[in-house]
């Protein structure tokens, strides 16, 4: 399940990056400065940046086996999840409405979609591996 883990939070990741790069083509960095831009600057650079240091936390857990490094990628992935929740939100209110549409606006629905199913899929196996070997 470890293994599975890391493999899902890979994949979230490159599903990420690949939106990453769809908001930055699309003026991302540009529509900030303009208030177009549904998406805080901090959400946008915290959100990777902390699933990114998850992901090296967890890989930390995989060549130690030290409990506090699983239950710490969990912490951090709870961040992330809550940071890519607010940034699920504002795409979804924005997508359709009568708000300023930003670069978020250029994101492939089945991107968003594929992403946030492979990272529910990260939060449960790292915290079903947590709790396991706590239990251990």
């Amino acid at each position: 399940m470890r293994f599975a883990a890391l493999v899902a939070w890979v994949l979230s990741g490159i599903a990420g990056f690949y939106l990453l790069v769809v908001w930055l083509a699309n003026g991302g960095l540009k529509e900030q400065a303009t208030k177009v831009t549904r998406f805080p600057a901090v959400v946008v650079v915290g959100h990777p940046l902390l699933a990114v240091a998850g992901l090296g936390t967890w890989i930390m857990y995989l060549t130690t086996t030290r409990v506090v490094y699983a239950w710490s990628a969990f912490g951090t992935l709870v961040a992330v999840a809550l940071l890519g929740f607010v940034m699920l939100t504002r795409w979804l209110v924005g997508r359709g409405g009568r708000h300023a549409r930003g670069a978020e606006q250029a994101f492939p629905a089945v991107a968003v979609m594929v992403h946030g199913v492979v990272a529910v899929a990260t939060f449960i196996l790292v915290l079903l591996t947590a709790l396991a070997i706590s239990k251990a």
